[in-house]
């Protein structure tokens, strides 16, 4: 594996967190947006959340008759939107309250999206801390062929 291989694998780390935390805000922003309950025209949002896969490169072994793969990253293979029903609060002065006076908003727990939050910082974080190991081995590597 060479540095550069290294910078790509945290390039992708910093990326696919970024995504996460950008969907994490995304989720927190609507947390109070309604819709009305049993009207699949006007749903409330649904909480959005990454699917991460790792990126593999295929590598020939030694002898050159086996395969071997090699970790080079993560990708975001999917955006799935929450399954979960929406919650119902009873508000019937609300303009989206169904006829029992019920409004519909996403099941959203501010609780858990912080925790995803902090997760997904702590994650960039760590993928900061080895790009940047990586780019100190690169300068020094460069100060030994001085």
């Amino acid at each position: 594996m060479s540095v550069f291989d290294s910078f790509a694998i945290s390039a992708s780390g910093l990326t696919a967190e970024r995504l996460r935390l950008d969907l994490i805000s995304n989720n927190i922003a609507n947390i109070n947006s309604t819709g009305r309950p049993n009207d699949p025209a006007q749903q409330p949002y649904r909480r959005k959340i990454p699917v991460f896969a790792q990126m593999l490169e295929r590598v020939r072994a030694g002898d050159g008759a086996r395969t071997r793969f090699r970790g080079a990253g993560v990708k975001v293979a999917a955006v799935l939107e929450d399954e979960s029903p929406p919650r119902l609060v009873h508000d019937p002065s609300h303009p989206h309250a169904d006829e029992k006076g019920f409004v519909a908003y996403p099941d959203i727990n501010i609780v858990r999206e912080m925790v995803d939050a902090m997760t997904a910082t702590r994650s960039y974080e760590a993928n900061v801390t080895a790009l940047n190991a990586a780019k100190d081995i690169a300068l020094q590597a460069l100060e030994i062929g001085r």
